[in-house]
């Protein structure tokens, strides 16, 4: 029933049941109830991943399919509403839990199929004694708007239309009065809220609920000095606010159940209300999440299902989590909590990227027929990337031939916007927004080393070895994969960081400046062990020549292995500018590399004195064709391929001793690059085995 995602079909799933349905007791975009797969304790569900693999619009789906057929909250922690108070409230009385518990709440408050709102006493209650805490100085005006607010949490809709309205404001009146009054502030704002509670509600449960308070430590079965007791704590903050603040989740938590309580409302209502938290290792994610977790393990029940959106794997916020793969939880989530452990109360399914055929379903028939498995292949299934690609060549067809060309055209957002460049948005959501100058430069390096060689020379004195490493471990705990050979070691990321340094000054100086750099780092520093390194950027500026050289005279006595890796890793150059015959950039139209491989231009090519003619022309057309079909903007081209083939052929029949290996990669390597796979390492064609072909693995 997923109308918008594909490759998810294991958490939204009816026939069998997903695990979203199993756990919320409802089909989604339907009022009809499933059985629960846990009917007792149910698990707090967190989806782990890097930027873009889909977690955001996982839980905007689960929005979108359960609104209005059960209670439904979602809360982005990343929001700016909770990263401060508003201007005229103190901080001493807001916090981000606090105010993501309000707003979960507003939600959760509105009716649904076959049954009413459901109100909020023990948590109103709360969120006025925590408020009340910030009106010393307050003006009435102020205190009201407030107030009103948080009231309107226990307007039940079952009174005739304004009434819950004109009974906040009634209440509000009265806290101003006594926050505004000669006796304790905090004390009388709380007064007057108890006594409004009793007085707007003579029903047993909401009666029930606002003595709530009496069990707060040392309230002494009061639940007004409950109250005093839990803002005070608020006030003070620290551990005493997390505190507070766990009681108010319990607050919520404890409404929730109250509503779906007796035999009416269970009558009314099928499947459990949902709360959606996105971005949850941040805000008020770690309060709410742990509030939850510790409550369960220690036996304080509720019946809410959780899903969040978790960046990263959540190896520190949840040490003792429950992990599965997506696929995993498809039919049963086999999840079993430890009791001594909160955070094993967690279930953390990781989202996987997307296959070869959920991308041809997301950019559908396009005009270049190889444009979905081209897509793929840059991506690595990242589904925020597949889909801005696929709009991209949507709204430029004429585009669809290069991956480059719609990554440089400027997307209009389906909402209102203005239009951007293609990488750039995707820039925007794939990597930390305050680091994006630093990790432009970066990503052209290959470990710590040569990172801090480029931070010396393209960034400020004020960021050093030690912020270097900072960045690099920020990277991993984001979730991108840490590859040997790489800083930037998600390739799909690392490409588009590439293309922003190379179109960042209209002269591309900061892109020469980048790989002249690492050139002469790899020059100095062990010249022979790091030879591959030093070829790669003079590639990537355009410069054939001397990786035609090393690996002409390397040819006859390398380990014919180690001579298709370093073939590998030197073409893996980027390639965004074409270049004349001496390596400069070129303002002509096309792709020198396709003319080269094909051998097109031998005849103008002089050979150097004294050496094998007919070999060196040989390694420069495998280079080119090596260079070209490796090249993730570019959509493979039959006939390079094809070349690509007979020259690994006619090389094997020089190599005895290599033949197996280079006749191998005659076949794998150009089948991959026209299935859209990057090659296999050393011509044995299994599949993405973990190296990609512009990782850099030494």
């Amino acid at each position: 029933m997923h109308r918008r995602l594909h490759g998810r079909g294991a958490l939204f799933d009816v026939e069998p049941a997903g695990l979203v349905p199993r756990i919320v007791g409802l089909r989604p975009y339907q009022h009809r109830a499933l059985p629960l797969e846990h009917p007792g304790e149910l698990p707090f569900v967190v989806l782990t991943g890097a930027r873009g693999l889909g977690k955001s619009a996982v839980l905007g789906e689960l929005r979108d399919a359960y609104k209005g057929h059960t209670p439904v909250a979602f809360a982005d922690c990343a929001e700016a509403q909770f990263a401060g108070p508003p201007p005229e409230r103190p901080a001493e009385s807001w916090s981000p839990v606090a105010q993501a518990l309000l707003v979960v709440a507003e939600q959760l408050a509105e009716p649904v199929t076959g049954a009413g709102r459901i109100t909020f006493p023990r948590l109103m209650s709360g969120l006025v004694a925590v408020a009340a805490g910030g009106w010393g100085d307050a003006d009435s005006e102020r205190i009201r708007r407030e107030v009103e607010r948080i009231l309107l949490l226990n307007e039940s809709g079952s009174w005739i239309s304004g009434f819950a309205g004109r009974w906040a404001g009634k209440v509000a009146a009265k806290v101003v009065a006594a926050a505004t009054g000669t006796g304790p502030l905090v004390s009388g704002a709380i007064e007057a809220t108890l006594e409004s509670v009793a007085e707007g509600f003579a029903s047993r449960r909401h009666q029930k609920a606002s003595v709530w308070y009496r069990t707060y430590p040392n309230a002494g079965g009061h639940a007004q000095r409950g109250l005093i007791l839990l803002s005070g704590h608020f006030r003070a903050g620290g551990t005493s606010r997390e505190h507070a603040e766990r009681y108010l989740v319990r607050a919520l938590l404890a409404d929730l159940t109250e509503a779906y309580a007796g035999v009416l409302p269970r009558m009314q209502r099928l499947g459990r209300p949902l709360v959606l938290v996105d971005n949850v290792q941040t805000g008020p994610g770690p309060g709410l999440l742990d509030a939850v977790l510790r409550d369960r393990a220690e036996g304080i029940a509720d019946q809410v299902a959780f899903v969040a959106g978790l960046r990263g794997d959540g190896r520190e916020l949840l040490r003792g989590g429950t992990r599965r793969e997506l696929a995993g939880v498809a039919r049963r989530s086999e999840w079993t909590p430890d009791p001594a452990v909160p955070s094993s109360r967690a279930l953390l399914v990781a989202l996987p990227p997307l296959t070869p055929d959920d991308t041809l379903h997301l950019v559908g028939a396009p005009a270049a027929p190889q444009l979905p498995h081209a897509v793929h292949r840059l991506t690595r299934g990242n589904p925020l990337g597949i889909a801005l690609l696929a709009e991209a060549a949507a709204q430029h067809p004429e585009r669809a031939g290069s991956l480059a060309d719609l990554l440089t055209a400027d997307v209009r957002p389906v909402e209102d916007g203005p239009a951007a460049p293609a990488y750039l948005r995707l820039l925007d959501r794939l990597v930390p927004a305050d680091r994006l100058d630093e990790l432009t430069v970066l990503a052209a390096a290959h470990d710590h080393d040569s990172a801090c060689a480029l931070a010396a020379a393209l960034l400020p004195d004020d960021f050093g070895p030690a912020d270097v490493r900072a960045l690099q471990n920020r990277l991993a705990e984001e979730g991108l994969p840490t590859v040997p050979g790489q800083f930037v070691g998600d390739p799909f990321v690392r490409t588009l960081l590439l293309l922003r340094l190379h179109l960042r000054d209209a002269d591309h100086s900061g892109w020469r400046t980048a790989h002249e750099t690492l050139v002469a780092y790899y020059t100095e520093d062990r010249p022979d062990a790091h030879a591959r390194f030093r070829l790669h950027h003079q590639l990537a500026l355009g410069r054939t020549g001397p990786a035609v050289t090393h690996l002409r005279d390397s040819f006859p006595v390398l380990d014919t292995r180690g001579w298709l890796h370093t073939l590998r890793f030197v073409a893996a150059a980027p390639y965004f500018h074409a270049h004349d015959a001496e390596g400069r950039d070129f303002s002509g139209p096309g792709d020198r590399r396709a003319a080269v491989a094909l051998g097109r231009t031998d005849a103008q090519q002089r050979v150097p004195d004294g050496v094998d003619g007919v070999l060196h022309l040989r390694i420069r057309r495998l280079l080119h064709a090596v260079w070209l079909l490796t090249d993730p903007l570019v959509l493979p081209d039959p006939k390079v391929a094809d070349r690509l083939r007979f020259e690994l052929e006619q090389l094997s029949n020089l190599r005895p001793a290599g033949n197996a290996l280079l006749w191998r990669a005659s076949r794998d390597w150009p089948a991959a690059a026209l299935a859209g796979r990057p090659p296999a390492e050393d011509g044995d064609d299994e599949g993405d085995a973990g190296d990609d072909e512009r990782s850099g693995v030494a």
